[in-house]
């Protein structure tokens, strides 16, 4: 993608970005209403309509950015963005601790099913006319890049990231409670290893192994 403008880059990535974000939300929602808790269905929040988790800033203006310095340095590299957070009510959960662990799994899970159905539709492009296919394609590669980088990201063990929440269901109470502490450094902790350079260091390699297996799956 590297000959689209800024303009063509944002038009290629932004819907893919929408539904990616979207749907990993509506997909916790789903699966804490499963477990008990109805909070986020109250909320609206078990929908598919984007304006019910857009957050201004992480489903708007930080993904922009970043596709708009990707397309200035050459290509659009990783793709970041966020929703707000759907609310969970640990009273109403049968298991809180154990329900916790496929609630926060939901998210994830989603991003891969899209990045596969993204595969998908990369390979039907090829049977359309150019004036179809290519911009099929160009979505369809964006949507593959997008769900696999929100894959990974959500997947790290730090909270507040769902890999956190993941980490924290599986760990005996009291370890669960102290690294239950950590949540308000999180976000620092993100910060920094984007600055330093870090979380493409750690993204980089999974990146290539995760979308190198989808396209083999679907090969």
């Amino acid at each position: 993608m590297n000959n689209l403008s800024i303009v063509q880059t944002v038009a290629v990535y932004i819907i893919p970005l929408i539904f990616a974000i979207t749907l990993h939300e509506a997909a916790h929602a789903f699966v804490a209403q499963k477990y008990g808790d109805n909070t986020a269905k109250l909320l609206g929040r078990l929908s598919l309509n984007p304006l019910h988790h857009i957050d201004p800033f992480g489903t708007v203006v930080f993904p922009l950015i970043s596709i708009i310095l990707g397309a200035m340095s050459g290509g659009a590299g990783f793709i970041f963005g966020w929703a707000k957070p759907v609310p969970i009510n640990f009273a109403k959960l049968k298991s809180p601790k154990k329900d916790l662990l496929w609630i926060a799994l939901a998210g994830p899970l989603s991003n891969l099913a899209m990045a596969l159905i993204w595969g998908l539709l990369l390979k039907a492009a090829m049977y359309f006319d150019s004036y179809f296919g290519i911009p099929l394609s160009l979505m369809a590669q964006a949507g593959v890049s997008i769900n696999v980088s929100l894959l990974i990201l959500n997947l790290l063990p730090i909270l507040p990231l769902d890999g956190g929440r993941v980490l924290f269901s599986l760990l005996p109470a009291k370890q669960a409670e102290q690294y239950a502490q950590t949540e308000r450094y999180g976000m620092w902790i993100l910060i920094a290893l984007l600055l330093l350079g870090g979380l493409n260091y750690i993204m980089q390699p999974l990146y290539s192994l995760i979308v190198g297996g989808i396209f083999t799956l679907l090969r």
